[in-house]
């Protein structure tokens, strides 16, 4: 495999590649001259893959000033929450500096749900970041991942990178990525308790998702996170809907989901994917959720929302 090469990369806003390697040489291959390159120009570096890629790639380059690592596997663990508490999070950290990061959002063994959301993040990334100076890698194990899913990642990417070389992408379409997975989600397969809210019946949201996510088994904090996240949605409801929603709760084998449904609808695709301004006021509520929750869906058109959250009931 030839060494990937970032000729011609822009120099101003956003730099968004998808990187297609067949294998870990290939990997490296590509990565390592690109943090090279960024460290060279005095650009601060983030690496964020998941673990084993992680480790493969820091125990070939080394550790250097600037450069910053991170486990996708953790962190971007809800794919909701890479770009504000991954990406905007690194760049906001080096105001007026471009930055350089490699960022593997989708890998083998993410489930059919991971994926749908990692699929808007990749299509959100082109708006998000538009305006700012950083050069985005994102890899893609094109072994092992589905036709499908590279498929998407070249209507999410305006330049692919394979073994042909680097390319424009003929099949950027991001906001038919987003109509794509903005579909209804699949009706539980569980059985389901569910509780209708309004503002004078709040207090009772917080006390019903407690009694499941104890019974769950969920540790204390992990249920002040639950409770602290629903909390918030069902607030939201209150204020930007019709006054209230409905809460769903159930349990599958390895989580416990709690949804909320209202008549609301949420117009900024990027609502929730980018933490406001320190001194900014509201737009609070949906990005701490997907801080706090393990994986985030949100559904939403002129029909309604719902926001369904996974928490992991048992966390290695």
């Amino acid at each position: 495999m030839t060494m990937l090469d970032t000729t011609g990369w822009p120099t101003d806003g956003l730099a968004h590649e998808g990187f297609f390697y067949g294998d870990q040489r290939h990997l490296l291959d590509g990565v390592a001259p690109f943090i090279a390159e960024g460290l060279a120009g005095g650009e601060p570096v983030l690496v964020a893959l998941p673990t084993v890629n992680l480790a493969l790639v820091r125990d070939a380059v080394g550790e250097a000033p600037g450069l910053h690592w991170t486990d996708m596997g953790e962190a971007g663990r809800n794919p909701g929450a890479i770009l504000p508490w991954v990406l905007q999070a690194f760049v906001d950290r080096h105001p007026g500096r471009r930055t350089r990061i490699v960022g593997e959002s989708v890998w083998s063994g993410r489930s059919d749900a991971e994926y749908g959301a990692c699929a808007q993040h990749e299509a959100l990334v082109n708006a998000a970041l538009a305006e700012r100076g950083v050069s985005l890698l994102c890899p893609y194990d094109a072994g092992r991942l589905a036709e499908a899913v590279l498929a998407d990642a070249c209507a999410t990417h305006p330049v692919i990178v394979g073994p042909q070389g680097r390319r424009p992408s003929a099949g950027f379409a991001p906001s038919d990525v987003l109509v794509r997975y903005n579909q209804p989600l699949p009706a539980p397969a569980h059985p389901v308790a569910a509780l209708d809210y309004a503002l004078d019946t709040l207090p009772e949201v917080r006390r019903f998702v407690t009694g499941y996510a104890e019974t769950a088994g969920l540790d204390a904090g992990r249920v002040a996170d639950l409770q602290i996240a629903v909390t918030e949605l069902a607030a939201n409801s209150i204020t930007h809907a019709a006054g209230g929603g409905t809460l769903l709760v159930w349990c599958t084998d390895d989580d416990l989901v709690c949804e909320v449904r209202d008549d609301g609808w949420f117009t900024d695709p990027l609502a929730g994917r980018l933490a406001p301004a320190p001194d900014g006021v509201g737009g609070r509520g949906l990005v701490i959720v997907h801080a706090l929750c393990d994986l985030v869906l949100l559904r939403s058109t002129a029909a309604g929302t719902m926001v369904r959250l996974h928490m992991r009931r048992w966390r290695g």
